[in-house]
């Protein structure tokens, strides 16, 4: 006869796996509410001059440091269980988060965090603004991925790639040039990557697009000369 102390036991595991879920399902549930927050507020730079986004900006920048208060908290009880088991639960909204963090970075923002001339953020130097690990490999803990922050950039390339767009119709015809110039040199980036993740590899390959579709943006304002002076060589 079976022991049915063995499901017993098995069902105590079940229970505990799912207490931990739903710990950490409340803690990216409150991250992502704070994230459309983030988003939606940074959003307002397609409509808002350039030499207007301080305030945008600012408002970002409170926005993502209440959701970097909700990484610390799902740190602490991440921490306490495998990585790879659970992160699935929090991965779309940690590459969310970071690349809200690029795009206000690429706007003017968070530039106190900035250690390098690049225009955006080095994995490590967002890393170090979340006061989280990244790119662990011989530690079972809470930390960003590679692949979680070249998606991110991805995202920022595309939310960029329709500024381009919407500068031009704000009558800033500086701005496209600027993101023009910024993506291309990202693109070349990830031309040097031999990316193995599959997602990840589908994603990069849009960056191309978005590329072609500033570059048109760009090419239409060349024909209808307003391209500002000195901007063609930039």
């Amino acid at each position: 006869m079976i022991d049915q102390r063995i499901f017993e036991d098995l069902q105590t595991k079940i229970d505990e796996e799912t207490t931990v879920r739903d710990e950490l399902h409340e803690i990216v549930q409150t991250l992502a509410r704070k994230g459309r927050s983030t988003t939606a507020i940074l959003a307002r730079a397609h409509s808002t001059p350039s030499d207007q986004i301080k305030p945008v900006l600012d408002d970002a920048a409170a926005e993502i440091n209440a959701q970097k208060q909700e990484v610390f908290r799902l740190k602490a009880v991440a921490d306490q269980h495998p990585f790879y088991k659970y992160n699935g639960l929090w991965t779309r909204e940690l590459q969310n988060l970071v690349a809200s963090i690029e795009l206000c970075a690429w706007l003017g923002g968070l530039q106190e965090h900035k250690t390098s001339s690049a225009s955006f953020m080095t994995i490590e130097e967002v890393g170090k603004f979340l006061d989280i690990p990244v790119n662990l490999k011989e530690q079972d803990a809470f930390h960003l991925t590679i692949e979680e922050y070249l998606l991110a950039l991805i995202a920022m390339v595309e939310e960029l790639s329709r500024l381009a767009v919407n500068s031009v119709t704000l009558g800033d015809y500086d701005r496209p040039l600027q993101i023009s110039n910024f993506i291309k040199d990202l693109f070349s980036g990830f031309q040097l990557l031999n990316l193995k993740n599959d997602i990840l590899r589908k994603r990069s390959d849009g960056v191309k697009y978005s590329v072609k579709k500033v570059e048109d943006v760009v090419y239409d304002l060349s024909l209808r000369n307003l391209i500002p002076k000195g901007g063609a060589a930039a």
